[in-house]
């Protein structure tokens, strides 16, 4: 399974007339399955932009994303994969937004199993799927609660179960810690590490925080002010070196983290040159 941006460009229409707004240049980026990939850049690069084209929010300029998806053909229903060009939203694709988006009316099970209800999936299956989920994110003791009755960092956990009640083959994190205390903020990026490990999916995630990026990609995309392109790639293990501790500030205070901090950050403050495709 896989994601492909291919020659993505995206201009919106400026506040005068005949006036353009190049969002996104010639954006070519390939997420596999176990893939954690973080956008990182200044504000205004066309993260969200990106992240609202893999989701199907919107539609691309030129180029196309696609999606490979499990297909079964045949006489003899023979399973195969399909790339799929993304024309609009999809159960395979589970979006979690900076602000938790719930519905304050229903309780914490009720948000998580709302889509799988929309679907039409029996009773008892969603109430064990919702179940298994909301345990994943540590609310196995919230089901009744009401929405208000929960910190922030409880509602975006809520957030993250529903994202993943559909079995979507990739979550898509638009800043989903961004609106949190520090504290809080560190917990939830282990709490999502563990997720994205225990259940093997593709993960997009976007971020202001060059710490918070290192931390928790696989592989970090670093893109340029308007129009966006990405002009800087690093490959990374520092998630598995939390892994291997459990000790985040170990990881985060390490001489090799902050090398590659502080290399990161004059990219965005724009004390180096631009450049294509660096790797580390």
């Amino acid at each position: 399974m896989g994601l492909q941006v291919d020659g993505v460009t995206v201009i919106y229409p400026g506040r005068k007339p005949g006036e353009e707004v190049h969002a996104l240049e010639n954006i070519n980026l390939d997420i596999s399955d176990g893939d954690f990939v973080v956008a990182l850049g200044a504000s205004g690069c066309g993260k969200t932009t990106l992240l609202n084209l893999m989701a199907g929010f919107i539609a691309p300029s030129e180029g196309r994303v696609t999606l490979d998806r499990e297909a079964i053909e045949g006489p003899g229903k023979e399973r195969g994969v399909v790339n799929h060009v993304v024309t609009g939203p999809g159960a395979d694709r589970g979006v979690v937004f900076q602000k938790h988006a719930l519905l304050p009316w229903l309780t914490v099970f009720e948000n998580a199993e709302f889509g799988l209800k929309l679907q039409g999936m029996p009773k008892q299956e969603r109430t064990e799927t919702a179940s298994r989920y909301l345990a994943l994110v540590g609310l196995e003791d919230f089901h009744k609660h009401a929405v208000y009755q929960l910190s922030g960092g409880m509602q975006q956990r809520v957030g993250i179960a529903r994202a993943l009640t559909s079995n979507p083959a990739m979550l898509l994190m638009d800043e989903p810690l961004g609106a949190l205390d520090a504290l809080t903020r560190e917990n939830l990026q282990e709490l999502i590490l563990d997720v994205w490990r225990e259940t093997g999916k593709m993960i997009f995630f976007i971020t202001h925080s060059v710490e918070e990026a290192l931390f928790m990609a696989t592989r970090l995309v670093v893109m340029s002010p308007r129009p966006g392109r990405i002009t800087h790639t690093y490959d990374l293990d520092f998630q598995q070196r939390f892994f291997d501790c459990r000790d985040a500030r170990a990881v985060k205070s390490s001489a090799n983290f902050i090398e590659v901090r502080e290399k990161v950050l004059s990219i965005i403050h724009g004390d180096e040159l631009a450049g294509g495709g660096n790797h580390v």
